[in-house]
């Protein structure tokens, strides 16, 4: 079999997928081994690959690859979210551009329109997911529109309703005026801005007295029904019972009291605006004011804004401040920094407003999410310390507000049959609603066109919360085979941004459903940065494209590059050298197998002991890692399990085994040994291949004729033994001892063409196991114990042990001896300074402790040197 010169990427990766997706090695069904289950956090519709999804999908295929490889039945559940807001956002932007208003459409005209974008942009992630050797179960597919997805929450909303935990209410709600629609607490992100602070003058009704109230939003007095001052407030007593004037609208206004106004705070005055504000509602009701909403869903000023009517908040709020100013009702204005709230998607400023909206009740289902992860420990956050931010939000969770104003989504199944607003059934048909509305009205003769289903749809992580049960059919039949035998799932992967959005939302779920656990373990990954910590976006133009990554370093060089850098929890400062280093370790396997499959092999030569004791120590060095690799596994320390694996092939398997096996220049191997080559070559791409699968692959099939059930993907993981850990620890010994005569060589330009003899005085009684390896790689002719220091020798020392090489022709003797002498002037000249230094009482007592350890081992070490070059010089004479 012909083996390129060069590991081509390109080639390999479309070669390989298309056989492994030939061979149906992803896909699973229920069977008799132990499952093993990842379901992917469901990216966007809309989206397109990016770092954040490199990374997390990467550890998710490593993951999936490792438990196929261990013999589990591995099952990796892809698909994607709907993503209401950004995709009709989307939808809304597209039909725009063609002239199309989506206001001039029916709900199902629109919807024709986003299935139609989404059936043409929607999982293109996927697709490139691919190219990056994702091995999901591409037949499981789904998308949280799917019909049987949305039966599923469908059937889920009806439940909790029946159960009482989801009612409609008239709240203060979070508004996104630019995706006209209301949010969760949680999609809201507040961010410190720098704004004004605005000081109005309100007149007292009856005087020429002026009030100063102090607010950010002077754009709010439209909506102004009182003034609140404390009644304990001894500046103000005499203005108890008395009104004021709204400056603009002329509206008259009574000024109530009440202890929630802060005396110290501001002016010590409140202006109320129970519409726009979730305090001044708490207040309206308290003391039953009149409530006036001012704004359109865009956020722009209707009727109750007079002549700023149809103008955008900001830019009223600059007008108004002039008009305020021309007619003497600005007393000042100061700078003032303010945290607002914006919306997650769009970014738009956040309005609070009033409005009938869905809520589920939290305080009782969020229980048995608090004790499994932060009591009883079902459910492991890796790293640990998340446990921290999740106890924060699960214990002062609030109704989760459900009800979303898009057409894009589920839409809530709540049918009307009157005008009031409790005249309305919840079911998951019309036909059913309609049975239910002829009950609870008495009248037989109600037909389903007199019945009008909400118009709202459900928030998206109401779809989502559901996915590790809906995925495998578990809402809609319980008793289902996929979901008896592959939930709970086992690992999931995500990033702490939605550790509250989806993963606790999850796990409240899986309680409430299923009675248990979504998954047993959440591995959380940190954010992709660049150099400068910045977070990679488009916006910042510092996101390299992935595909572009793969194009440059291959799928195994970019994965490794991610991964080298990626321990859990914290951020990757991403450097594109990363993908360079994983391009080059790829590089190092493809030219170590090529060294091997390169050797002659005989089957009369013996073989040598250097080699059988090379293979004994290397299928130790082999065990010892494998139990890393496992322990770093079970605390998902995913980058220490790789660290592991590419310092035993670059470092142990090619630096150190192939150099004790290679046979001499163009002498054969020995058949043996050669056969222990390929078994350790395939244990190493084995480990290698969760995290290389592309390259392991091909060099896999390149060893040997294989068929598709000897493929690398399908086959074992390598298995634990016990090991001689002494063989390691005395093979370390004579890597010192291989290093020292190296140097020599170096030092005093020995080529390694030329013999030398090596005497040794073993102080230590330091195993002589590894002495044929050490004869080996130092070139040495004659390898001998004596009881004394030898004359006339080059010599070094492996702690207390002592090496003599005597001096052949080719070395000056006395040149030797001088560069010596000099060196050990220089020696004793710098031990002299930094013994001056330590005896300095004032540097001493002053110094920090890790600048006086320095100092220390400077003196130690200068010591050992004088002793060594001592001892040399003791040789020479």
């Amino acid at each position: 079999m012909t083996i390129p010169a060069q590991f081509d990427a390109k080639t390999i990766e479309n070669k390989w997928y298309d056989y492994w997706m030939k061979n149906n090695y992803f896909h699973s069904e229920p069977d008799h081994r132990t499952p093993y289950t990842i379901v992917i956090p469901p990216p966007n519709v809309t989206g397109v690959l990016h770092m954040g999804h490199m990374l997390n999908n990467t550890i998710q295929d490593v993951l999936i690859r490792r438990a196929r490889l261990k013999g589990f039945n591995a099952c990796w559940v892809p698909g994607t979210d709907h993503a209401s807001i950004a995709t009709e956002a989307k939808v809304v932007a597209k039909l725009k551009a063609e002239g199309i208003n989506k206001n001039d459409l029916t709900r199902e005209e629109f919807l024709k329109h986003a299935w139609e974008w989404t059936d043409k942009y929607g999982g293109t992630i996927l697709e490139q997911l691919k190219k990056l050797g994702a091995s999901c179960d591409w037949e499981r597919t789904k998308f949280t529109m799917d019909p049987d997805m949305s039966a599923s929450v469908i059937r889920s909303f009806v439940d909790l309703y029946n159960k009482g935990l989801i009612y409609r209410g008239y709240r203060m709600v979070n508004w996104d005026p630019e995706a006209k629609t209301t949010l969760s607490d949680e999609e809201v992100i507040y961010e410190e801005q720098q704004g004004k602070l605005f000081f109005l003058k309100y007149k007292i009704e009856g005087t020429e007295e002026f009030l100063t109230i102090a607010t950010t939003r002077p754009e709010t007095i439209f909506g102004d029904t009182a003034i609140c001052i404390n009644p304990n407030d001894e500046r103000f007593t005499h203005l108890k019972g008395k009104k004021a004037i709204v400056p603009i609208c002329g509206r008259v206004i009574p000024i109530i009291e009440d202890e929630y106004v802060d005396v110290e705070f501001g002016t010590g005055c409140l202006k109320v605006t129970p519409a726009h504000d979730m305090n001044d509602k708490t207040l309206g009701e308290k003391h039953n004011l009149e409530i006036i909403d001012i704004f359109n869903e865009d956020a722009t000023l209707n009727s109750f804004g007079l002549h700023y009517q149809g103008k955008d908040r900001f830019v009223v709020r600059t007008e108004i401040a002039k008009e305020l100013e021309e007619n003497g009702s600005l007393a000042k204005t100061e700078i003032h920094l303010n945290k607002v709230g914006t919306s997650e998607r769009t970014k738009a400023v956040i309005e609070p407003r009033l409005s009938d909206q869905w809520f589920l009740k939290m305080e009782d289902l969020v229980k048995p999410a608090i004790k499994s992860v932060l009591e009883d420990g079902d459910i492991k956050l890796h790293p640990k310390r998340f446990e921290n931010t999740y106890a924060h939000w699960l214990n002062n969770i609030r109704d989760w507000n459900i009800s979303r104003q898009l057409w894009w989504g589920q839409q809530i199944p709540a049918y009307y049959y009157g005008d009031g607003k409790e005249d309305f059934v919840v079911a998951e048909n019309i036909e059913e609603a309609l049975k239910l509305a002829q009950q609870k009205t008495s009248n037989l003769k109600l037909e389903t066109k007199d019945l009008k289903q909400d118009v709202d749809a459900l928030d998206t992580w109401f779809s989502s919360w559901l996915w590790p049960m809906s995925v495998f059919g578990g809402i809609m039949d319980p008793e289902s085979a996929d979901f008896k035998y592959y939930y709970p799932t086992n690992d999931l992967v995500t990033g702490p941004d939605i550790l509250f959005f989806w993963v606790a939302r999850m796990i409240i779920a899986g309680y409430e459903y299923a009675g248990e656990k979504p998954f047993t373990n959440v591995y959380l990954t940190g954010l992709v940065r660049d150099k400068q910590r910045r977070k990679m976006s488009k916006s910042l133009g510092n996101s390299p494209d992935p595909l572009d990554l793969i194009d440059a370093f291959g799928a195994d060089g970019v994965r490794v590059g991610l991964l080298l850098s990626a321990s859990a929890g914290n951020d990757i400062m991403f450097d594109e050298e990363l993908c360079n280093q994983g391009k080059a370790f790829s590089n190092k396997i493809w030219n170590a197998f090529k060294l091997i499959k390169g050797w002659e092999v005989s089957e009369t030569i013996p073989q040598p002991e250097s080699s059988k004791v090379a293979i004994e120590w290397f299928e130790a060095k082999l065990q010892q890692t494998l139990v890393d690799i496992e322990d770093n596994f079970e605390k998902y320390r995913i980058s220490d399990s790789l660290m592991a694996i590419y310092k035993l092939v670059w470092d142990d398997f090619c630096s150190w085994f192939l150099e004790m096996i290679k046979p001499a220049y163009q002498q054969p191997i020995d058949s043996v040994t050669f056969a222990k080559a390929i078994e350790m070559l395939e244990n190493n791409l084995k480990l290698l291949h969760p995290f290389m699968p592309f390259l392991t692959e091909e060099i896999w099939h390149l060893i040997d004729d294989r068929t598709p059930e000897e493929a690398l993907i399908v086959s074992t993981w390598p298995e634990l033994k016990s090991f001689d850990a002494k063989l390691i620890a005395d093979f370390e010994n004579s890597i010192e001892v291989i290093s020292g005569i190296r140097t020599i060589r170096k030092d005093k330009n020995i080529p390694f063409k030329d013999t030398i003899e090596l005497r040794v005085v073993n102080n230590d009684k330091a195993s002589t196991y590894f002495d044929s390896v050490v004869t080996k790689l130092g070139n040495i002719t004659s390898l001998e114990y004596v009881s004394d220091k030898v004359d006339g020798a080059l010599s070094f020392r492996v702690k207390s042990n002592e090496y003599f090489i005597p001096i052949t022709g080719n070395i000056d003797v006395e040149a030797e001896i001088a560069k010596l002498n000099a060196e050990l002037v220089y020696t004793q000249g710098f031990l002299k300074s930094v013994q001056s230094k330590l005896a300095n009482e004032k540097f001493v007592a002053g110094a920090p402790e890790k600048v006086l350890a320095n100092e220390k081992q400077k003196e130690a070490d200068a010591l050992a040197k004088i002793a060594t070059i001592e001892q040399s010089l003791a040789g020479l004479k």
